[in-house]
């Protein structure tokens, strides 16, 4: 391998490209006058070999390597070397097949270095391997024996002089190896050290510990699995019994069944045998109103009938609330159904939207890149004329004019390869566009049909909205009532929920009776005092004493007169005894007034009349009297004692506090009395009823409004249903229209005429970037010749440019942002819009779910209801048809009463002993869910119950409850219970895992270690080998230039001789020394000669 070509580029004094060729095969010489650059040719090879030392090259740094350091416009220095590789034998490694080899280094500033082999970019230690396979080492210090220093290499001592040779043989890159081994070798022994210290100090010591813990922790683990296994005996024998209890409570049960059974049957028996009673009376009383003659029909079957018309009012309550219900959400659904189609038209103007402003976006963009490309260009210009150096950190180096002009071609020719590009393709798309067009018109009928059909389908829709509006009723309206109708109709419920509460906490005001004959007055019976009272919310703090003013009374009957009394009492069937005041009869105590006035004057306004107190209807005034006409009300004791012991006054009073003064001297109170609180809860019953009246109006207004607009609303819904068929319809047009193949074929050609236009832009965009160039190539050129001729003016223009440039880019980077942000939010508008339809489909989804399942509720409760009606008709028609008799002969009707009374007895008791084995019933499923539970709990608490309770008390079994002291493994498992506890504090229950882990952890550094020494082996080895390859070439290579260097010296001086070999008692690897014969002396050294002959 030879040197066949050098190539000089910018390398000290040569600023342009050099090349050096016609290199002989055996030698050469440089010559020429001093500074032509002779010692630079040869610095340039070291360079280029990939010398590091600057100082070999007569160089400070990097920089002295550049033509002028990089002042005169050339910023980098390249050198190329050409090798002939004609010679395989002597080729390096990998390279035998290239007829030549080509290294090239380059530098450039500020500090940018590379090296190309054979055009490729290669690393420096690659290009130096290269060197060094073939016997040139650039950086060893012999490598280039400068002139004058042949003496020093003489003098040199045997180990140096023996490096020259190993540098021949090529044994020093081995050398280098073999170091690096060692190296490596060290931190593997320093890595062995390591892992064995850490064996030694940590793991082992630790492993030591933990198996001790392990041992403890399987001691404790043997115990609980003892534990476990008397746990499973007794858990076993506990379920067992569990299973025994359950069924024995099966049996109690069903002997409690039967026991109930029996008793029922006899509560049947009577219940009928009274029955038959009963109607027997009423074929007396119908004798007995034949033989009278009067008239008349009995109310047989009226608690029958109340019954079924409950049950009918509230079936008819649920058949209004779902179909409300289902208005609701048929409303609900046609709202969703428009809120989707209008946001899915807002979907598509949204989208329009954002590809508009991303467009626009798109230009402000790529102006504003336009600009700061531009004015990076006049910066760099201008840098580049202020200082000769490019600020372009990229390491351009075209810089200048002559850059920004090269540049500018570069854009022309880049544009106009874009027309050409986009004319080939306008060619191809305007040669589809007639196919295109020529299938179109083959559809073109088809599409006009559809177009027809979706015309006439949207001419019918609009013939239907208008119909809709002519009805003269709306959604809004529907929704309204609906809304309307059922907030009065809840209000109505809940009202009615809240009286009946009240009413049932004030059971004990419940008067109820059976009219006591069939046209009886209802209204002549008043209720009950205390229902008949009213009280202000200003004297609610009176109530205790009002109450306890009216003591019984409070309960007492308010009647119209003695004889309405009388009929109640023998005829109206009274569930509980009652006291009764006949208003015509009673005779009310009316305080004088001039005891009231004196009163006053003795006590104030702390005293008054608990009459003044109360409100009551005015037909029942006499009664109020003669509750509340007798006693003062007062505020505190004090007042009480003065009006109550007055001898003006001398009546009975009550204080708030409930305590009772009366005029013989008698006190009473001290605790509150039984009925504490009774008036103010009638105050809320009174309240609640008044409520619920108004309530029942309003929804009686909204009902009369709702039958006035039925006819317009059925009219509307009617239409309604019509139009959303339609609507469908349509939709399924469009469908139908939108996927035909006329539609596709229609969006071709609109895509091709779209594309052609698209293209036709394109060419006309290139040209225009084309002439954009054009002229900025002679603006350019202008620039150049301006400022050759006026360098100074030139700069100050290019500063105010630049200046005006960035005040430019300054305004236009604001419209950017704003355009940017824009597009920001269109966009996340958008993706927010998608989102509410998904949510808005779901919805919908949902709603008509839930709107099919209320019509199939719906469709059942109408069935019912049906069923039901039909049931009230047939009793409702028999209660007409049945004359309730009240009477009959007088003897037959006792005889009856007594007997029915006695049954009605038997039923009672009949109804306390089943009450009585329904308790016993109720009990014991008590009992029995007790044991099932525990039995249940224990199959979930342990799985292997349900797997092995077959085998529980088996003989043989480990079961065997049999040969087993339950009491004895109770003990038992206390005791290893708390033996456990005991050593669960001592245990380390993560010893398993911690061993594992610390087991895998020596494994791994034990493998580690093999791994290291068996690395540390293979080291040596290769090391022992190198060495023999090493001595083997060095032998060679020591032969080799022994004998040419004794032929030279014997031809530059017949007669002599010279040769290298070892110092005495040494061998070839310990140095070499020059031995020198002149004549038949031998000399240690050529001292003796001239400078010449060295």
């Amino acid at each position: 391998m030879r040197i066949k070509e050098l190539i000089l580029e910018g390398f000290k004094s040569y600023p342009g490209r050099t090349t050096i060729t016609g290199w002989d095969s055996s030698f050469n010489a440089i010559t020429g006058l001093n500074g032509s650059g002779k010692s630079n040719i040869l610095d340039a090879i070291c360079f280029v070999l990939g010398n590091t030392n600057m100082t070999s090259m007569r160089a400070q740094n990097q920089q002295d390597l550049i033509y002028k350091r990089g002042q005169a416009g050339v910023t980098k220095a390249s050198v190329t070397i050409v090798f002939d590789n004609s010679d395989r034998a002597t080729s390096p490694v990998g390279f035998e097949n290239f007829s030549e080899i080509t290294v090239t280094r380059q530098i450039a500033l500020p500090n940018l270095s590379k090296y190309l082999l054979n055009g490729h970019k290669s690393q420096q230690h690659n290009v130096q391997t290269l060197f060094q396979s073939v016997q040139l080492n650039i950086n060893n210090p012999n490598f280039l024996i400068m002139q004058g220093r042949i003496t020093k290499v003489l003098n040199m001592r045997p180990q140096e002089i023996l490096g020259m040779v190993e540098e021949a043989a090529g044994t020093r890159m081995f050398e280098e190896r073999k170091d690096k081994a060692k190296k490596t070798m060290g931190k593997k022994e320093k890595r062995v050290q390591e892992i064995t210290s850490l064996l030694t100090e940590e793991i082992t010591p630790k492993l030591d510990g933990l198996r001790e813990e392990k041992r403890s922790f399987l001691q404790w683990q043997k115990a609980c699995s003892e534990l476990e296994r008397i746990g499973r005996v007794l858990r076993a024998w506990e379920w067992k019994e569990g299973k025994q209890r359950v069924e024995r409570k099966d049996e109690e049960i069903k002997d409690k069944d039967r026991e109930t059974t029996k008793v029922k049957k006899e509560r049947e028996k009577y219940s009928k045998e009274i029955e038959a009673a009963e109607k027997d009376m009423e074929e007396v009383v119908k004798q007995r109103e034949k033989e009278l003659k009067k008239g008349g029909k009995y109310k047989k079957l009226e608690e029958e009938v109340g019954e079924l018309e409950k049950t009918l009012v509230k079936i008819r309550t649920q058949v209004e609330i779902k179909t409300t219900t289902i208005t609701d959400e048929e409303g609900k659904v046609t709202a969703l159904e428009n809120e989707l189609k209008e946001t899915q038209r807002l979907l598509t103007q949204k989208r329009s939207e954002v590809e508009a402003l991303a467009a626009a976006y798109g230009i402000v963009k790529d102006k504003h890149s336009t600009l700061q490309a531009a004015l990076s260009n006049s910066e760099e210009l201008l840098q580049t004329l202020l200082t000769g150096l490019s600020s372009n950190s990229s390491g351009h180096t075209g810089g200048g004019y002559m850059g920004q002009l090269a540049e500018a071609k570069a854009r022309q020719a880049q544009a106009q390869a874009e027309e050409e590009q986009s004319r080939v393709k306008l060619v191809m798309s305007e040669k589809e566009l007639p196919k295109l067009q020529a299938r179109w018109k083959d559809v073109e009928r088809e599409a006009a049909d559809g177009k027809k059909n979706l015309d006439k389908m949207e001419k019918e829709l609009d013939r239907f909205k208008q119909k809709v509006i002519e009805t003269g009723w709306s959604a809004e309206n529907e929704k309204e009532c609906e809304t309307a109708l059922r907030e009065a109709r809840n209000e109505v419920r809940r009202l009615t929920e809240t009286r009946d509460s009240i009413k049932q906490r004030l059971s004990f005001l419940d008067f109820s009776y059976t009219s006591p004959s069939p046209n009886f007055d209802r209204s002549k019976v008043k209720g009950l005092v205390a229902s008949l009272v009213s009280l202000d919310p200003s004297d609610y703090n009176k109530s205790t004493a009002l109450e306890i003013t009216a003591g019984g009374r409070l309960y007492n009957v308010v009647v119209e007169n003695e004889k309405i009394g009388k009929e109640l009492l023998q005829n109206g069937r009274l569930k509980k005894r009652v006291t009764i005041i006949p208003l015509n009869k009673i005779n009310a105590f009316k305080m004088p007034p001039q005891k009231l006035q004196a009163a006053t004057r003795l006590a104030g306004d702390k005293v008054r009349l608990a009459l003044s107190l109360v409100g009551y209807p005015q037909d029942v005034s006499n009664a109020m009297a003669y509750v509340f006409g007798d006693t003062l009300i007062c505020d505190d004791a004090e007042s009480a004692k003065l009006v109550t012991f007055s001898a003006q006054v001398g009546v009975k009073s009550v204080t708030l506090d409930g305590d009772v003064y009366d005029p013989a001297g008698t006190l009473s109170g001290g605790a509150a009395p039984s009925s504490n609180g009774m008036l103010i809860k009638v105050q809320e019953l009174l309240d609640a009823e008044r409520r619920l009246g108004e309530a029942v109006g309003r929804l009686q207004m909204l009902e009369r409004e709702e039958e006035r607009s039925r006819g317009n609303r059925e009219q509307w819904k009617k239409i309604s249903r019509e139009l959303d068929i339609k609507e469908h319809e349509m939709r399924l047009l469009q469908e139908q229209v939108g996927g035909s193949n006329a539609t596709r074929i229609a969006a071709d050609v609109e895509g091709a005429k779209k594309t052609i236009e698209e293209l036709k832009a394109a060419v006309q965009s290139a040209k225009e970037k084309q002439q954009i160039a054009k002229d900025e190539c002679k603006k350019l050129e202008k620039d150049m010749k301006e400022f050759k001729n006026n360098k100074e003016g030139k700069i100050d223009e290019l500063k105010a440019d630049v200046s005006k440039q960035k005040t430019a880019l300054q305004k236009h980077a604001v419209v950017v942002k704003t355009q940017q942000k824009e597009v920001q939010t269109a966009t996340l508008e958008l993706e927010q819009m998608e989102k509410d339809i998904e949510t808005d489909t779901q919805n919908l989804e949902e709603a008509t779910s839930a709107l099919e399942k209320l019509r199939a509720e719906l469709g059942k409760s109408n069935d019912q209801l049906a069923a039901h009606e039909a049931s009230f008709a047939t009793a409702e028609r028999k209660l007409q048809e049945e004359r309730a008799t009240l009477t009959r002969f007088d003897n037959e009707l006792k005889e009856l009463e007594g007997v029915i009374k006695a049954k009605k007895q038997a039923i009672s008791d009949a109804d306390l002993e089943i009450k009585k084995l329904e308790h016993d019933v109720q009990t014991l499923h008590k009992e029995r869910t007790t044991a099932a539970n525990f039995v249940t709990n224990l199959e979930k608490q342990y799985d292997w119950i349900e797997e092995e309770h077959e085998l529980f008390g088996k003989p043989g079994s480990q079961y065997d409850f049999s040969t087993v002291d339950v009491n004895r493994l109770k003990d038992k498992a206390r005791e290893l219970e708390s033996q456990q506890k005991g050593m669960k504090k001592k245990i380390n229950p993560k010893v398993i895992t911690m061993i594992d882990s610390v087991e895998k952890r020596e494994a791994s550094l034990k493998k580690m270690l093999s791994t290291v020494m068996k690395d540390k082996e293979k080291i040596e080895q290769t090391i022992e080998e190198l060495d023999r390859y090493k001595l083997d070439a060095l032998d060679k290579t020591w032969t080799k230039v022994n004998g040419d260097f004794g032929g030279i010296f014997a031809e530059l001086l017949p007669g002599n001789f010279a040769k290298l070999q070892p110092p005495e008692g040494q061998d070839l690897t310990q140095g070499l020394e020059v031995k020198v014969q002149l004549g038949s002396v031998w000399k240690q050294s050529l001292t003796e000669l001239s400078g010449g002959q060295r």
